[in-house]
């Protein structure tokens, strides 16, 4: 992990208009993520976690302030830009696994491979490589349906990482889990980061989740309320 920041927030703030009334889902936010980091998101409904993601994500636009991710300022960007760097920076991994029922499991994790203009016989290869990576060797031509929780956020995991983005950004990835398999997926989580070189950046409402990354930030408010450094080492 290097000391300059992947990700620099300056007083973010976020405003939306709902109806005749005004909402400040987040509020004057300064934060930095080293490029190598892992950081949990944490605070109740409505406190602006997924806000804040949503903004870094390029998915929104802030209404005051910037964010910059690896050199680039979110929010002076044109929205070809910001396509560009969704494609190219970014993996997103959400808890209701958006897999395609259609197609199987490998054709799924080729999917940002063909959006980026891969010829089909290197998108089959990279996306069975990365299937085999998250333990999945055997179940590449298995459709959603033939897969438990855990095999799906899997290929979820590992179309995020098809296209070796440098960043990571998971939307309660566990949600849909039990227990034990979200232990399973956030150990995998954790040994990405540290072996592939990840900064992954994680919204979660669980505590028992938050604690595999090394920082945790409590937002409250639209606000960071605290932070705290957590270090849980990985289970083997």
């Amino acid at each position: 992990m290097t000391n300059d920041p992947l990700i620099r927030a300056t007083n973010l703030a976020r405003r939306y208009q709902m109806g005749k009334s005004v909402v400040d889902a987040l509020r004057g936010v300064d934060l930095q993520v080293a490029a190598g980091e892992f950081v949990a998101l944490v605070g109740p409904s409505g406190s602006g976690k997924s806000t804040l993601l949503h903004l870094i994500g390029g998915l929104v636009r802030p209404t005051g302030g910037q964010v910059w991710v690896n050199g680039l300022e979110l929010g002076a960007s044109s929205d070809q830009q910001l396509v560009v760097y969704r494609r190219d920076t970014l993996g997103f991994v959400f808890q209701s696994f958006n897999l395609l029922p259609i197609k199987v499991a490998w054709e799924n994790v080729a999917v940002p491979l063909m959006l980026a203009g891969m010829p089909t016989a290197q998108r089959k290869t990279r996306a069975l490589e990365m299937l085999a990576q998250l333990g999945l060797g055997q179940r590449g031509d298995h459709r959603p349906s033939e897969l438990s929780g855990g095999e799906q956020q899997r290929v979820a995991i590992a179309r995020a990482l098809a296209n070796r983005p440098r960043l990571l950004l998971a939307d309660e990835p566990t949600g849909n889990l039990d227990s034990r398999t979200g232990n399973e997926i956030m150990t995998l989580l954790q040994r990405l980061v540290r072996e592939e070189g990840l900064t992954l950046l994680l919204v979660t409402h669980d505590m028992g989740v938050a604690r595999y990354a090394d920082r945790i930030v409590h937002l409250r408010d639209g606000t960071i309320e605290r932070m705290e450094y957590s270090g849980r080492e990985a289970v083997e």
